[in-house]
């Protein structure tokens, strides 16, 4: 004799699939961009008062030129301070990372899950046609997994 079960048959799940599984759909666009001809001073106050550890550094088209992050400007710092070189009169041009890897808007969120790991890195910007569109980072990776929570992980 079986084992019965009184709680009834099993309510077939439906699996919701208006929740977005893109990158596009979880970066963040408003960013705090730098300028290439503004200072490494300008840029740790900037860090520091808007409690962020990094930002993509644009041209006057919004053309992604590089990246600036709290570590090139420690390096910066620890630098000046070895040759005794005041930090007002270096820009950020000179302490950027120039080759930065983006992440394209249309990647799936579990890819770039991926890419993180395996790139480690904090934050990926977004590119669409030449300009910057946005930027993706560990955290909003965070906030889709807490959104796709009661998903199907088999996507």
């Amino acid at each position: 004799m079986g084992i019965k079960s009184f709680q009834g048959s099993r309510k077939n799940q439906q699996i919701e699939n208006d929740v977005p599984l893109k990158v596009s759909d979880y970066m963040s666009t408003k960013l705090i961009t730098f300028r290439p001809d503004q200072s490494m001073e300008e840029v740790v106050d900037s860090l520091i008062n808007n409690k962020i550890s990094g930002g993509p550094v644009v041209n006057d088209k919004n053309e992604l030129i590089g990246i600036i992050s709290e570590g090139d400007c420690i390096k910066h710092i620890s630098d000046s301070r070895y040759y005794n070189m005041p930090m007002k009169n270096n820009l950020i041009e000179n302490c950027m990372v120039k080759n930065v890897e983006t992440i394209d808007g249309d990647m799936n969120i579990f890819d770039a899950a991926n890419k993180f790991l395996n790139e480690k890195r904090r934050r990926f910007p977004i590119v669409k046609e030449g300009k910057l569109v946005g930027q993706i980072s560990q955290k909003d990776i965070l906030k889709a997994t807490i959104k796709m929570k009661s998903q199907n992980w088999k996507r």
